[in-house]
């Protein structure tokens, strides 16, 4: 796996994959992966694992 984020190019601590409908190759950081979940289904979202963050 890459260390870096495809969309922001930070080093990544959890590896996130990209949904398929998304067209992104690569890993994700958490921040960027979270603002694509934002992106591609608006509206409130109950997080989970906070404790992680």
């Amino acid at each position: 796996m890459k260390d870096k984020c495809v969309i922001c190019n930070e080093k990544v601590q959890l590896h996130f994959k990209a949904m398929d409908e998304w067209s992104i190759e690569g890993t994700l950081c958490g921040k960027c992966y979270s603002r694509k979940l934002n992106e591609h289904y608006p509206g409130e979202h109950v997080r989970v694992n906070k404790h992680l963050d």
